[in-house]
């Protein structure tokens, strides 16, 4: 099924924002801003899956609704490598440890990671999505 101008506007848009959120990653990591740089990292991942979800017309707006959905519809019909699907998860929880628990403080290792990690799963993305002719 063809998709239409608006849902390709969004998907280019969310898309902007996953790359600008890797930026951002990079620029807080350099900075020495540990935790910050996890969590744009987890959401330029979370970014990039909703426009693949947005592509075949799925609207998730709970975190762990894009994370099963991106599961089930890419990852469980081999679209996307299973690898994405565990990356995708392990940021979540990282995100989650950074963001509400104020007793752990990611090092600078673990941002390093995850902003690799970050790189690849938009990379994938783009790449699907420049496979399908659809970006």
């Amino acid at each position: 099924m063809p998709m239409g101008d608006e849902a390709k506007a969004d998907i280019q848009l969310y898309m902007e924002r996953a790359r600008l959120d890797l930026q951002a990653v990079e620029a807080n990591l350099q900075n020495g801003f540990y935790a910050v740089a996890v969590s744009r990292a987890y959401y330029a991942m979370f970014y990039a899956a909703t426009a693949l979800l947005k592509s075949i017309g799925i609207d998730r707006s709970k975190h762990s609704g894009i994370i099963a959905a991106f599961g089930q519809h890419f990852v469980k019909t081999s679209l996307i490598e299973i690898e994405f699907a565990k990356i995708l998860t392990h940021a979540f929880n990282s995100r989650n440890d950074t963001d509400y628990d104020l007793m752990w403080m990611p090092d600078a290792e673990l941002a390093q990671t995850e902003m690799k990690d970050a790189q690849r799963f938009v990379e994938r993305v783009e790449r699907y999505f420049q496979e399908k002719g659809e970006l």
